[in-house]
């Protein structure tokens, strides 16, 4: 099955759930997003490698990549191999001594390592089809909407959002689904994303 080059394009806060954070993957050379919900330690350990920080004490993904860099094993890729009830499954593909070997990892480690590692990150169609973003239009051209707040479902908790979606018609999840990725709020995207998806299954 052929792979599916992505780069990490944001890492957004929740607008409206507190600690909550997603990665958002980009496909190279397209327009589809594929967001991931990470805890607020992996998003941090993320940032750090980004940024190109350097903490006082390695982290524990520094820690890890300084002992493969110890002891001779590169990380060559990080593949998202799977999607299975919500969840992300990844690995990484490591070089020791003309050997390659596959390592099982959570998705949000397994980015963080390949930030560190300056390694190619990839997936497949299907998980994309499955769980990606489209965007309108490329990055940078669309317009943010006047008033931000005035788009978002003024409520405080994901049970009366979801009340909130279960209302709407698929136009109407569609053009919120847009709303919200115009404000980058990913988190909310994709549990918009999952009840659209829910409804062409149905």
């Amino acid at each position: 099955m052929k792979k599916i080059e992505l780069e990490i394009v944001a890492l957004s806060h929740s607008i409206t759930q507190t600690h909550s954070y997603a990665v958002v993957l980009g496909e190279v050379n397209g327009l589809r997003r594929l967001p991931i919900v990470i805890g607020g330690f992996e998003a941090q350990a993320i940032a750090v490698a980004l940024e190109r920080m350097q903490p006082s004490r390695p982290l524990t993904h520094d820690l890890f990549a300084n002992f493969m860099t110890t002891f001779g094993i590169e990380l060559t890729e990080v593949v998202i191999y799977k999607l299975e009830e919500g969840i992300f499954f990844a690995k990484l593909m490591c070089r020791h001594d003309d050997e390659t070997v596959e390592i099982d990892s959570r998705t949000s480690d397994a980015l963080a390592m390949a930030v560190r590692a300056n390694c190619k990150m990839y997936t497949y169609e299907n998980i994309l089809e499955a769980a990606g973003l489209y965007l309108d239009q490329p990055e940078g051209t669309a317009e943010a909407p006047a008033d931000n707040k005035s788009a978002q479902i003024p409520v405080s908790n994901k049970g009366a959002q979801d009340a909130e979606m279960k209302g709407m018609n698929l136009d109407e999840l569609n053009n919120l689904l847009q709303t919200v990725l115009d404000q980058e709020d990913y988190v909310r995207a994709i549990h918009i994303r999952d009840e659209i998806n829910s409804r062409k299954k149905a």
